[in-house]
């Protein structure tokens, strides 16, 4: 690990904790991204901190996430389709809420956006995934 000057490890520190914040927040609000912003938590705590970037790989759901994206550039199908649904339902209800034609429209389009976008990466078979764990 590269020698940080105190000041920028305070600063990636926070910056790391925001992010892992705003990544779980991103699990129930589908437009805010899940991934990016453990991704860069991930690189965060790695440049400041080793004890933090070995607590937050530990959780579960955080660090096989990290690490299925970062070792296979893949999302597990499970995901893809949670993450999918999730949006659409969400977006479908902020639309029936909102009522409102300009609003509609703009859901949809950033939502089609996300959707291709999720649906971009190689999907991970659960066979490479498991031969990976048991080595």
């Amino acid at each position: 690990m590269r020698k940080v000057n105190s000041y920028k490890k305070i600063i990636y520190i926070v910056s790391g904790t925001l992010c892992l914040i705003l990544g779980g927040i991103g699990l129930f609000v589908p437009i805010l991204p899940t991934t990016p912003f453990w991704l860069l938590t991930a690189w965060l705590y790695t440049r400041s901190s080793p004890y933090l970037y070995n607590k937050v790989m530990n959780i579960p759901l955080f660090g096989n996430c990290i690490r299925n994206f970062h070792e296979y550039k893949a999302i597990p199908l499970r995901g893809k389709v949670i993450t999918i649904t999730t949006l659409w339902i969400t977006i479908g209800i902020s639309i029936w809420v909102t009522a409102e034609l300009w609003i509609a429209i703009l859901l949809i389009a950033i939502s089609t956006g996300i959707t291709i976008h999720i649906l971009s990466y190689k999907t991970l078979r659960s066979d490479i995934h498991k031969k990976k764990d048991i080595h």
